[in-house]
């Protein structure tokens, strides 16, 4: 008999650890359990060799328990061992027990209900850990080629006293690289979830070409305002700020969020706009740690004016506000930003002469009030001069509005979008991730 895979293993583990453990709940307890676990090939490359592989198998369970008005949340690594893990999580219910003896009574405490059930699961056709190496390394001959990849199998899932259970297994790829040249350097990405060697042949040589711009003279650009492109990655990272508050509900109920004044429509962005929560794109779950489940897409920004504020359950109960499935942190895990009509053929023409950035970094609020971000461009990235590509800039620090980049001062977007998938790996592999075109911005303002 054929032994079962990660996914339909640590499924039946984590519904026979829930059975045990729920089975122990006395008389005015609650509890939600909360698993996160993957399998994945992890592969660090530098100068087109391999420089570390290490295969994880990892079993998290956290345990929030409710008790007469009080919540503790405790959690702990698993073995996959039934009569092992069935121990451990015993003494973590008895520590959860503990603690909540001697916590004052939650004000707030949003009571656990059942919120229904449901299974997802994403298979995806990766490459054989033998593969890999010859996968990535044979189309870069003759590069300088520096990266991680990493793919396997990354699962979610969520059971509570009440009955309910959810379930969320994706299998996926990223592929996170450079390119060098010396110091020069060109970053690029490969993600999904079925191998495709046209494709990594495709992004490899935009890479390459981006590589070779850079052997341009460098250009020097003093400070100022300039109209500037910036590639579906760099949009990415600039859009990627609107997770840091300014579409909490939260934030704007306190008076900290950067789109308080777009939230009390006393400014509105660019109709170009059109920003969603899409979890059709399988980047990530719908259900949230308290196994709340988001509607699949629904707008955030339409034609430049505030949609939907993200709400957890207990900013809805301190505030009275309307709860949407939203995260605790009340930012968008599934970011799909709708195109435009900016073909790829005619990015540089539209540009005429200012800067074309293809990453960022080191982006921070330097002026919350103003939605006001500061950051700095990064690898490969040009001044252009009447539609031609110059030479590569000295790295530039920019401080700019997102109600200019994105409002008044947003000329177009991209007829072509590109998913820019979450690829850290402190402690565990994350999910989310965004889509986003490109986007060609007028009098982006450089300081430094």
């Amino acid at each position: 008999m054929k032994a079962p895979d990660f996914v339909t293993r640590v499924h039946r583990h984590f519904d026979q650890l829930c059975t045990h453990l729920l089975a122990k709940l006395a008389s005015g307890e609650q509890a939600t359990i909360n698993i996160t676990a993957e399998e994945t090939l992890f592969v660090r490359f530098n100068g087109n060799r391999v420089r570390q592989n290490t295969d994880v198998e990892q079993l998290n369970l956290a345990l929030c328990l409710q008790s007469n008005g009080r919540t503790v949340e405790q959690s702990s690594t698993l073995t996959g061992q039934s009569e092992t893990d069935q121990a451990a999580l015993t003494r973590l219910l008895e520590s959860c027990r503990q603690e909540a003896m001697v916590l004052p009574v939650d004000p707030n405490q949003v009571p656990i209900e059942n919120h229904g059930s449901s299974v997802e699961e994403f298979r995806g056709a990766l490459l054989a850990p033998q593969e890999v190496v010859r996968a990535v390394v044979g189309p870069a001959q003759s590069c300088d080629l520096a990266g991680l990849y990493a793919g396997g199998v990354v699962i979610r899932g969520n059971r509570n006293s009440k009955g309910q259970s959810h379930w969320f297994a994706t299998e996926t790829f990223f592929l996170d690289y450079s390119l060098y040249n010396g110091q020069q350097a060109a970053k690029g990405s490969y993600a999904g979830s079925h191998w495709n060697a046209a494709e990594w042949a495709t992004k490899l040589h935009r890479t390459r070409a981006l590589l070779q711009l850079l052997s341009k003279p460098q250009q020097n650009v003093k400070p100022g305002c300039y109209r500037t492109y910036l590639a579906p990655r760099a949009f990415s990272d600039l859009v990627g700020m609107l997770g840091w508050n300014a579409l909490s509900g939260a934030a704007w109920k306190q008076g900290r969020s950067p789109f308080k004044k777009l939230a009390e429509k006393e400014a509105r962005l660019s109709p170009l706009l059109q920003i969603s929560e899409n979890f059709t794109l399988g980047l990530t779950p719908r259900f949230n740690s308290l196994g709340e489940v988001s509607e699949a897409r629904f707008p955030l920004i339409e034609n430049g004016e505030l949609k939907t504020m993200l709400v957890s359950s207990r900013t809805a109960k301190e505030y009275g506000l309307a709860a949407n499935g939203a995260s605790e942190a009340e930012a968008p895990r599934a970011m799909d930003v709708g195109t435009g009509s900016l073909e790829e053929k005619d990015i540089l023409k539209e540009l005429g002469t200012g800067l074309y950035l293809s990453n960022l970094h080191y982006l921070n609020w330097s002026d919350p009030v103003s939605a006001r971000i500061t950051g700095m461009t990064r690898y490969a990235c040009f001044w252009v001069d009447g539609g031609d590509i110059v030479g590569p800039i000295k790295d530039l620090r920019w401080d700019e509005s997102l109600y200019n980049a994105l409002g008044s001062n947003l000329m177009a977007l991209t007829t072509h979008a590109e998913i820019d998938p979450a690829v850290d790996t402190y402690f565990q592999r994350a999910l989310g991730g965004s889509r986003t075109p490109g986007a060609l911005v007028d009098q982006f303002t450089f300081t430094l």
